[in-house]
């Protein structure tokens, strides 16, 4: 990064606790470098000028084992582990007193479900860079070599502060398919992140969930490697844009547990090798490549019986050596302890420690005291059983991503006040609303019940145990404190004085039996059923009834793995009986995972998938419902009809999954909806299919071309799907797989020709000695609005 002048304590205001052997603000700045060990010379590391590697050998050779260890473990912010806010003359006796890999989630406002951690440096926007600004200067002036902190944060569902940029769900943002407006979220991210301080985010999640039952589905961008790689590497490539690292979640084979098990469980994957670098490694190798980024945090389950974090496999000889990665390892929190306490391959922790440094995690990252981690391996270099070359490795990789981020150049936020602009709400509500609508699947819509005509209908029920929630939008891993507009608020909003909307919760999202009632069926309660009378009597009234029904953020999320997929608790009897009084019913989902929602798919006219959106879910909702907006998603994962199909899921092995013999076979077949799918309130057509060359010789690419034209009388997105089979293989690959997608915005009558590129990766297989290579042979090109819908097919011929 090019050099920058250093601005040296106008910002600086608050710290009392500064040596008096440097003055603040002297003979340390100088200009456009920083005396960061204070001995009055521009040493090597310093110097902005000199190449990374040379500043990363300089740095090294002048630090200390104490210095060393300090850089392979993050400390957990205020609130967390740390009990300052700001620095205090007791840092002096804390282990980061010769420094620190990172610190986490400081003063950010975190949530979990219920908790939030307010406090005068989260906001105003500007407070919150001052107090990170004042921190960095106590880690620049105070410790002997002055090494920079880098400030991490999570960010997938925007970025984890108060008052940020809300983001819909990541597997709401997966039903987008819209790669421009996925990198310009990671840009947001990014630009708040810079402006408060932050400088490495935690995201992307590139998990490939296979297994719905799954909680931490709703964190995926959904079950399809190509989507998810495509998808992630416009986030990390947005995020990164802002000089701001992008750390990739969660390495590796983590979305798989045994069962679809989370909580405690979380070990056990089975996927066999091949899958496992088809679909769950695919992700990670395509975004590291491609956008380089500078962090990945390693996963806390086993594959094979190898616990990942304690994987020379899995962390280096993959991770670095196969997919080129430069950056920096983290640990998922409790990874390093699993590999004693759960996985039971280290007879005590001090063993974990050495066996995870072995393997190649560089910084070691929980919610206990650093000094847990620091202090293990410093004896256990002293005892040599770990090398200084093995140590100096692991802190070389983090210095560099401080060097190349700049921290060593400008370690500053240069304009605190520029925070409060950057953060303003008014700057990025039109993307919120964008994100939201875009984030939409229309699952049904008989005899085009939808679009809703708000001139003749004088009184909506709006119903459902979710509509007039808001606490699903809030996840521990977004914003916090922010404004959101429920489903019911939207609607009432939307039809203002043009129509009466009333409201009747009608049941809660679980019943009082609930798990158990997930297996065990009981009577209502006469509580129950008198919430659900006083709905249906309302219903009997209106001229339309908008349910929204689905899962909080009690029931889908990390740790929170179900056994079915139907609808909670007693949201199915108050269907039902919202059916029963023959008034138009709209079905509003709010999710987090594919539901079995067979009965509404039979009989309920209009089913509208939200999964879990952020602040401007109401008025998204409301647009789209009365016709203002078009629905243009498309799932990102298929919805199986019941769990006794998982694995249900897409790409599939041929003959795996479908074709089963009708009459001979006691299963259900089929999906309820299948990957890729969504309609629209217009119709689209395709034509003209051009595949060129016909024939290639293996290294080069084919282009496809298709037109697509909206038929209907409404402007629209239809996403443009490309799937390719490769016809004969020397391995069995899947039935085929999706290579390509575009989403577009056609006018009525307009047609657009979308083009597509097929790379030789797009074509190649893993070869049977565990290569990707592209075979000989015939492909066969598909373009369709679905994996179930191939509206258009063609072929070409590979060559030696």
């Amino acid at each position: 990064m090019t050099a920058k002048k250093i601005i040296p304590a106008v910002f600086l205001l608050t710290i009392g606790s500064l040596s008096q052997a440097q003055e603040p603000g002297k003979n340390i700045y100088n200009g456009d470098w920083i005396d960061f060990n204070k001995n009055g010379k521009k040493d090597l590391y310093e110097d902005p000028s000199k190449p990374v590697e040379k500043r990363v050998r300089d740095l090294l050779a002048q630090m200390t084992l104490e210095e060393k260890t300090c850089q392979t473990a993050t400390l957990y912010g205020y609130g967390r582990v740390l009990k300052d806010k700001q620095p205090t003359p007791e840092w002096k006796n804390e282990i980061w007193k010769d420094g620190i890999a990172n610190i986490d989630e400081q003063l950010n406002g975190v949530q979990g479900h219920r908790t939030f951690i307010a406090n005068e440096y989260t906001y105003p926007h500007s407070k919150h860079a001052e107090a990170i600004n004042n921190i960095q200067r106590w880690f620049v002036e105070e410790t002997r070599l002055g090494i920079p902190v880098d400030f991490s944060n999570e960010g997938i569902h925007g970025l984890t502060h108060d008052r940020a940029t809300p983001l819909p769900a990541p597997i709401a943002i997966g039903s987008t398919w819209n790669k421009q407006l996925v990198y310009e979220a990671g840009t947001i991210v990014g630009r708040e992140a810079k402006a408060l301080g932050y400088t490495n985010i935690y995201a992307p999640i590139l998990d490939v969930a296979r297994d719905p039952r799954w909680g931490r589905t709703v964190e995926t961008y959904g079950e399809n490697p190509f989507h998810i790689a495509e998808l992630g590497i416009r986030m990390a490539k947005g995020i990164q844009s802002q000089e701001v690292a992008s750390t990739l979640k969660h390495f590796a084979v983590y979305g798989i547990p045994k069962g679809g098990r989370d909580g405690n469980v979380r070990t056990d994957p089975h996927v066999a090798p091949r899958e496992m670098h088809e679909l769950h490694l695919y992700p990670f190798r395509r975004v590291i490549n491609e956008a380089q980024p500078m962090g990945i945090m390693s996963s806390y389950n086993d594959w094979n019986g190898e616990p990942v974090t304690a994987s020379r496999h899995f962390l280096t000889e993959l991770l670095r050596q196969q997919f080129g990665f430069k950056g920096y390892v983290v640990s998922d929190s409790g990874a390093v302890e699993f590999v004693h306490d759960k996985h039971k391959v280290a007879k005590d922790y001090k063993e974990a420690v050495r066996q995870v440094i072995e393997a190649g995690l560089n910084v070691r990252t929980h919610f206990t005291h650093p000094r847990d981690f620091i202090l293990p391996l410093r004896e256990l270099v002293r005892e040599g059983k770990v090398s200084m070359k093995t140590l100096d490795s692991r802190v070389a990789d983090v210095l560099r991503v401080k060097f190349e981020l700049g921290l060593f150049d400008q370690p500053y936020v240069e304009n605190i006040q520029k925070a409060d602009e950057v953060l303003a709400p008014e700057n990025t509500q039109d993307f919120v609303l964008e994100m939201a609508k875009q984030s939409l699947v229309l699952l049904k819509n008989k005899n085009n019940i939808l679009p809703l005509n708000i001139d003749k209908i004088k009184n909506i029920l709006v119903t459902g145990p979710l509509a007039a929630e808001t606490d699903y939008v809030i996840s521990r891993y977004g914003p916090s404190n922010i404004k959101v507009t429920s489903i019911l608020e939207g609607i009432k909003e939307y039809a203002g004085r043009r129509a009466s909307v009333s409201y009747a919760k009608g049941c809660e999202v679980v019943d009082g039996n609930w798990p158990e009632s997930e297996i065990i069926d009981t009577p209502l309660t006469t509580e129950e059923t008198a919430e659900i009378s006083s709905a249906v009597k309302l219903a009997r009234k209106a001229d339309a009834i908008i349910a929204v029904m689905g899962e909080n953020e009690f029931t889908v999320g990390e740790s929170l793995s179900r056994t079915s997929l139907d609808l909670p608790g007693r949201q199915q009897q108050l269907l039902q009986a919202l059916e029963a009084t023959g008034k138009p019913l709209i079905l509003v989902l709010v999710n987090g995972r594919p539901l079995s929602i067979n009965w509404a798919d039979k009989y309920i006219d209009g089913i509208l998938e939200t999964w879990f959106s952020n602040s401007r879910v109401g008025t998204a909702v409301a647009e789209t419902i009365f016709g203002d907006y078009n629905p243009g998603g498309k799932l990102p994962i298929t919805f199986p009809k019941t769990v006794g199909q998982i694995e249900l899921n897409f790409p599939y092995k041929r003959g795996s999954q479908d074709n089963q013999i009708e009459g001979k076979d006691a299963r259900v077949h089929g999906a309820l909806y299948p990957f890729g799918f969504g309609l629209s309130y217009t119709m689209f057509e395709y034509s003209n299919l051009s595949v060129f060359p016909k024939e290639q010789r293996i290294g080069g690419n084919i282009e496809v071309t298709a037109d697509v034209t909206n038929t209907g009388s409404r402007k629209g997105d239809e996403v443009v799907q490309l799937y390719l089979r490769d016809k004969v293989s020397s391995v069995v690959t899947y039935e085929y797989d999706l290579r390509g997608f575009e989403r577009v915005t056609l006018g009525p009558g307009q047609t657009k020709t979308v083009k597509f590129i097929i790379r030789p990766d797009d074509m190649a297989l893993l070869y049977k000695k565990n290569r990707w290579e592209v075979e000989p042979g015939e492909f066969e090109v598909m373009v369709g609005s679905s994996s179930n819908d191939i509206k258009l097919k063609g072929g070409y011929t590979i060559k030696k």
